[in-house]
């Protein structure tokens, strides 16, 4: 069976992302880059400003008035939020409207910007400092299915189909039937583009946080979104009594399970408006 390195290896020419995300990374990462810098980079590529304007003026931020340049934006929620947002959004497009096999690619997207906003959420209500970098590893938990439907689809259907039938979990029928789970194929992937160490781990060691070592903090977030974010695809009738929860992400985080009702309908009540800018594609799922 094919390790998820191979995998990753053979959709590399698909699995592409956009100058401007390279570029915009490059500014981020020098310490001689200014605001201005980064404005004047987002400004050759008028999509992407557009929709980082969609999110900036959205309720996430709460800004009482319009913020209506890049430059303002900029400065007003800083550089690494903007990185992660146009991370976000790229990604989005890239992927956007991409036929794949057997995939229900709408609903994925829905799904993964619930997760993304739960774990923004989640890790606010557990005090985090900079909680919303957290939306960006919640996006990305499931990226692997991505490499999955594109490089061996009929098994990725079957592992589908199977962990559902057999109420088993789906890495595990993953690594079974092809060896290797969405997890580890999504990290390898963000390995593969050059991601930042924390949203690597975070996506591939999310189904077991301890093993994350110094970013268990992150893991832990992205299994805790993951889990609310998979309980709320499943049927009523098929939904366990009680969350899955691993207890090392509950002991790193101290997250406690009575607040998340509100935090659900936090995330719930910004999915329509922050997927129309991620995927406008999955609008109609």
């Amino acid at each position: 069976m094919p390790s998820a390195s191979e995998l990753v290896q053979s959709c590399t020419t698909v699995f592409t992302l956009p100058e401007i995300y390279f570029r915009v990374r490059d500014v981020v990462d020098s310490s001689d880059s200014t605001m201005e810098d980064l404005a004047n980079v987002l400004k050759l590529d008028p999509a992407i400003s557009a929709r980082l304007l969609r999110i900036v003026n959205s309720p996430r931020y709460g800004f009482p008035r319009q913020i209506d340049t890049i430059t303002r934006a900029v400065n007003l929620i800083g550089m690494q939020a903007i990185n992660d947002l146009v991370t976000a959004t790229t990604i989005g497009r890239t992927f956007s409207g991409m036929p794949i096999q057997f995939m229900d690619v709408p609903r994925f997207w829905r799904k993964s910007v619930l997760c993304a906003l739960l774990a923004g959420e989640i890790a606010k209500s557990c005090g985090i400092e900079d909680s919303e970098r957290f939306f960006v590893e919640g996006l990305l938990r499931d990226i692997g299915h991505f490499v999955l439907y594109q490089s061996v689809p009929q098994r990725a259907h079957s592992a589908l189909i199977e962990a559902g039938y057999l109420n088993a979990s789906l890495a595990e029928v993953e690594q079974s039937n092809i060896g290797c789970d969405f997890a580890e194929v999504g990290a390898e992937l963000l390995r593969f583009w050059g991601m930042p160490i924390q949203i690597e781990q975070a996506v591939r060691c999310q189904l077991s946080p301890s093993d994350a070592g110094e970013f268990i903090l992150h893991a832990s977030i992205v299994h805790l979104a993951g889990v609310v974010a998979d309980y709320e695809e499943l049927e009523p009738n098929r939904r366990p009594v009680t969350l899955p929860f691993n207890p090392a992400a509950i002991t790193a985080t101290r997250f406690t399970s009575d607040d998340l009702p509100a935090l659900l309908k936090a995330a719930c009540a910004q999915l329509q408006d922050t997927l129309a800018v991620i995927n406008p594609h999955a609008m109609a799922a």
